[in-house]
């Protein structure tokens, strides 16, 4: 696989995982095992990593395209 491709993927995958951690974080009582702040958290890191992957993609494909 391209670089490229490999990047959209995770960018993918860790967006749609951040926004399942935060709204799991709202909606799933506390069970003494993780507590909602580390499932929100955790989420929030996850989707702006995968916004920052995702932004990265679509300045590398511009350039790319451009050439």
């Amino acid at each position: 696989m391209k670089r490229l491709t490999i990047q959209l993927i995770i960018a993918i995958l860790l967006t749609m995982s951040g926004i399942v951690l935060l709204f799991s974080g709202f909606w799933i009582d506390p069970q003494g095992l993780i507590d909602n702040s580390v499932l929100v958290a955790f989420g929030e890191i996850s989707t702006f990593a995968g916004a920052l992957f995702g932004v990265d993609y679509t300045y590398k494909f511009k350039i790319k395209n451009n050439e």
